[in-house]
């Protein structure tokens, strides 16, 4: 059994890792769990018993494929639930990630199948990030940063790297949305901030901003 925190740890290591196969420091850890490293050490050594992570001292952490799959289910059902508030129970998209840290625990499979049935099976979940299915395989998404696109290009919001609700909330005054669509008018060297266009509206949006949003080209 898998318990809440190793399961949180799983979660970052995957993150960390970007879903690949490389290494991932324990500094990096500790930094994203909000830890020592001292104590990320301790954790990484109780996956490593498990046969969760492959643990090279001074080198790093690598998920094994049981590790992976674990998770990928932890996601999976984050996601979903993320689905779930904001298509049946009305929560706005900034309002879900902690909800869904919480019942991303909940050990059911029986109930995460159902979920799943119950929502049509999505394969994106409110904020634009691919949903595991339940073999624990990630569909693939191309997407690029916004700050990637050139000028007088268009292109649609299809995702966001920051899903603070901070950030979000932003996002919502600026009317800017999963499938909005931007049109690149200039970019200041400087600072390198954006002006866009949406809907016709001209806005100015910082480097941050550029950054933290996925888009694809028309």
């Amino acid at each position: 059994m898998v318990t809440l925190s190793e399961e949180n740890y799983l979660k970052a290591i995957y993150h960390l890792a970007l879903g690949d196969a490389q290494l991932v420091s324990t500094n990096a850890i500790a930094k994203k769990m909000h830890t020592k490293a001292s104590s990320a050490t301790d954790m990484i050594k109780k996956l490593s018993e498990k046969g969760l992570v492959n643990y090279q001292k001074y080198k790093g952490v690598q998920l094994t494929e049981k590790g992976r799959l674990a998770a990928v289910s932890v996601i999976r059902k984050h996601r979903l639930w993320e689905v779930f508030l904001v298509k049946k129970l009305n929560f706005s998209w900034d309002e879900v990630h902690e909800v869904a840290e919480q019942l991303e625990h909940i050990k059911s499979e029986k109930l995460t199948q159902q979920l799943d049935e119950f929502l049509e099976f999505p394969t994106k979940d409110p904020h634009g990030d691919p949903i595991p299915d339940c073999d624990g395989n990630m569909p693939s998404t191309q997407k690029v940063i916004l700050a990637k696109i050139e000028i007088n290009k268009s292109c649609m919001c299809i995702g966001v790297k920051d899903s603070t609700a901070e950030f979000l909330r932003y996002l919502d005054k600026h009317h800017i949305a999963l499938g909005t669509k931007i049109t690149v008018v200039s970019k200041e060297s400087f600072d390198e901030s954006m002006t866009i266009k949406i809907n016709e509206t001209p806005l100015v949006i910082s480097k941050e901003v550029t950054h933290n949003l996925f888009v694809k080209i028309n």
